[in-house]
């Protein structure tokens, strides 16, 4: 069994590139941030992803691609063992697809991007699904999720019925001469080809200002496209809404004439209350129509991510033993069935997770043993996941020798398992009496910059993180100078410290954390005695 998969999905770093195998879910750039200096082959899209990629990256080698469509499987040959993955429909933009990996390591699904309505689901293997309120015949050890709106509590429309609201909303403004549908980003042509068919009209694209939106909806749509710039029907995009909006407004007023029409599909604006007034964010709680506000930009909730409530629902359905999160606006564990379902196997010495995050055998079986004798009295733990053979069509076998340039010498050390920007946050346990561990992985990615996702930093989360960490360390170490400087005193009247040693730890649990190049830490002091000692000192005094 490997310690760590090898292999990484959305991730393009100095790390990832010492991987075998990497995989790409969708085009977006935030997914594909630093490819074109840390790619190498064998990188497997879509053949639509690929093509979407080489038209924003030309430098890109194309013979770095290996093409795996939608409903297809490969058999992926490698020194350390051989593994299956298929694509499935991933339900965001042209060319995504989720990634089902299934090997000696584990069936781990990572969606990358995506919107899970019954139809997605339904794609995948049955032996995957649960039905009628049981769990599935075999249950994925891994979902990578895209929580984009996991903490948003908003039910969202289905894109069909969005689409609807914005068809209904240009209806209902027929004198209005021009229509500006901000629909620049990857995922939105579905829009502009249902309102282009609805009212028989192109739909202009200034090629100059929105290079990428018209090479995509050259390869998409060609048909809606229009040369004509005085087209009633044309694209904008986001940077700059208000004020673009704001202007236009007010030139049609200054010329009495009708105002034009502007549309921003996106449900980024009903998910976000900050710097909202409150008749704003009362307007926002009808995400079943179009919205207008302060700024004449006509609102509707069409997104491309899963609402909150979409990712219960299939959690529900696939049950899967861990959950991570691949947004960090979002932490898996946030999720109702996370806190639920997902913390029963955490103990559980062959848990995959020592694996995935390539921890030693030894270390887990440690983790394992200390953390079995703090759960007195807990049902023992699944061991192996059910075995189950579904009858499928032969899969191709991609075979590393045929490859020249797929190095088959594995290294010396695999770093962590990367998968774009998944972080996986567990709840504290205890691992005995004497020791309280908090386990979390996250990855160095770039900030979201589609306007569909909720905007949050990965660098800057990083180094909240580090600073909360540091602080934390500061405060522990301040703690216990403070703490031995009383001990110190003391001692001189009565040798008992209430701070224990590091060495009183026993040789198992001391190996553990030099096993994770953590410091042993030493025992708290106990805080009755630290009392008693204080109280001891003022009577002294």
């Amino acid at each position: 069994m490997p310690k760590g998969l090898q292999f990484s999905v959305d991730t393009w770093t100095p790390s990832s590139r010492r991987k075998r195998h990497h995989f790409l879910t969708h085009a977006h750039k935030d997914h594909s941030q630093g490819i074109t200096t840390y790619a190498s082959y064998p990188v497997y899209s879509t053949r639509l992803t690929k093509t979407l990629l080489l038209q924003n990256y030309p430098q890109l080698d194309e013979s770095l691609f290996v093409d795996l469509e939608v409903g297809q499987s490969l058999i992926v040959e490698d020194p350390d063992c051989d593994f299956t993955v298929t694509a499935f429909d991933a339900n965001h933009c042209p060319g995504a697809v989720m990634f089902l990996f299934e090997g000696n390591f584990g069936n781990i699904l990572h969606t990358g991007d995506c919107r899970l309505t019954p139809e997605c689901l339904q794609s995948l293997p049955e032996k995957y699904i649960g039905k009628k309120g049981k769990e599935p015949k075999c249950r994925l050890d891994y979902v990578f999720l895209d929580c984009t709106f996991g903490q948003c509590s908003m039910k969202m429309p289905s894109r069909h019925i969005a689409i609807q609201q914005i068809i209904n909303c240009i209806w209902k403004h027929p004198n209005a001469p021009t229509v500006y549908l901000h629909c620049d980003l990857l995922g939105q042509e579905e829009i502009l080809v249902e309102v282009s068919q609805t009212f028989g009209c192109k739909i202009f694209v200034d090629k100059a200002k929105h290079p990428e939106c018209f090479n995509a909806l050259e390869l998409t749509a060609p048909e809606i496209l229009s040369q004509d710039s005085c087209s009633r029907f044309q694209l904008d995009g986001f940077p700059k809404l208000y004020e673009k909006a704001e202007a236009k407004i007010a030139e049609a007023r200054a010329n009495y004439q009708q105002e034009p029409l502007i549309i921003r599909p996106s449900a980024q604006w009903f998910a976000c209350d900050e710097g909202f007034s409150q008749t704003e964010k009362r307007r926002k709680e009808r995400p079943d129509q179009a919205v207008r506000d302060l700024y004449g930009v006509w609102h509707v909730c069409y997104s491309i991510h899963s609402s909150r409530e979409e990712l219960e629902w299939a959690l529900q359905l696939l049950a899967p033993k861990w959950v991570v999160s691949t947004t960090p606006s979002c932490r898996a564990m946030e999720l109702n069935y996370v806190k639920k379902h997902c913390f029963k196997n955490q103990g559980a010495s062959d848990d995959s997770l020592w694996k995935l995050l390539d921890i030693g055998v030894a270390a887990s079986s440690v983790a394992s043993d200390i953390s079995n004798k703090s759960l007195s009295g807990s049902s023992e733990v699944e061991k192996t996941s059910e075995s189950y053979v579904e009858p499928q069509s032969e899969p191709i076998v991609i075979s590393s020798s045929q490859r020249k340039r797929l190095s088959v010498s594995p290294p010396s050390k695999r770093p962590i398992t990367l998968f774009g920007k998944a972080r996986l946050g567990l709840q504290e346990s205890v691992l005995g009496q004497d020791v309280e561990e908090i386990v979390s992985t996250s990855s160095n990615h770039a900030e979201r910059v589609s306007t569909e996702t909720v905007n949050a930093s990965f660098q800057q989360d990083e180094v909240v993180e580090m600073n909360s960490v540091k602080s934390l360390e500061i405060k522990i170490s301040v703690g216990f100078k403070e703490t031995k400087c009383q001990s110190t005193e003391i001692k001189k009247c009565d040798d008992v410290s209430p701070i224990g040693s590091s060495k009183s730890y026993n040789a198992n649990l001391r190996k553990f954390y030099r096993s994770m190049n953590v410091p042993v830490p030493r025992p708290l002091p106990s805080l009755v005695e630290l009392m008693k000692l204080n109280k001891g000192a003022k009577r002294r005094q």
